[in-house]
């Protein structure tokens, strides 16, 4: 059954389907970590509904245009409902097709890019039998390590990619974005309440610049 959510900000909506995969608060939090630039051109990929993109741009007005890229068409009509229902349609586009198949036009276009990926490395526990749940949990269609060798590519010098991701592969990830020439610039962890381990960790990586990264205070995330 489709719902239809507030956002709490603006009078903002977004539609969402029982029977697919929901959001959660940790595309909430990530939205809320990516940093902003007057003028961004903004990518969600792997964006679902649209959450991470949307809830990012009723916080930040100031980007000139977002893609919410989704391999999924149910998901990418739902983010079309969204984008209508809340007059979006000159800001937003979204786009059903694989982050692999974008093409060479999208090179170097992105100031920012947010990701909240499939945790779940692939081949690493039980899969979903429901596969559109799975393709959102675990890395069926696309891998980490994809998502930021393609990010790279599609980023301006400068631009920044923005994911969270399980602590678990906190070392994968840092590795390989350092790897392609996205620097690490700040990294947030996020815990359920004070002086328990971290679950999720929040990351940014910048196009072509020196080393500078920044460790943030904990971000405790009580929606869990």
């Amino acid at each position: 059954m489709v719902v239809v959510e507030d956002l709490l900000i603006d009078n903002l909506k977004i539609y969402q389907d029982d029977e697919l995969y929901r959001f959660t608060s940790d595309a909430v939090i990530l939205s809320k970590f990516a940093s902003s630039k007057k003028g961004d051109v903004v990518a969600d990929f792997c964006s679902g509904s649209g959450i991470v993109g949307i809830h990012y741009y009723a916080l930040n007005k100031n980007a000139k245009s977002v893609d919410l890229i989704e391999i999924q068409p149910e998901l990418s009509s739902l983010s079309k409902r969204s984008v209508d229902e809340n007059g979006l349609g000159d800001i937003f586009t979204v786009i059903n097709k694989p982050i692999q198949e974008l093409s060479k036009e999208y090179n170097g276009k992105y100031s920012l890019i947010l990701c909240n990926p499939p945790y779940k490395k692939a081949g690493s526990g039980e899969i979903n039998g429901d596969m559109k749940i799975a393709m959102c949990r675990h890395e069926v269609t696309v891998t980490q390590e994809e998502i930021v060798e393609i990010s790279a590519k599609k980023l301006k010098h400068g631009g920044r990619l923005c994911m969270c991701q399980r602590t678990e592969r906190f070392t994968d990830l840092i590795l390989k974005m350092a790897s392609v020439g996205l620097e690490p610039t700040r990294i947030q962890f996020v815990v359920t309440e004070l002086g328990k381990a971290p679950y999720l960790f929040l990351i940014e990586g910048v196009k072509g610049v020196k080393p500078q990264l920044k460790i943030l205070p904990e971000f405790v995330n009580k929606g869990v």
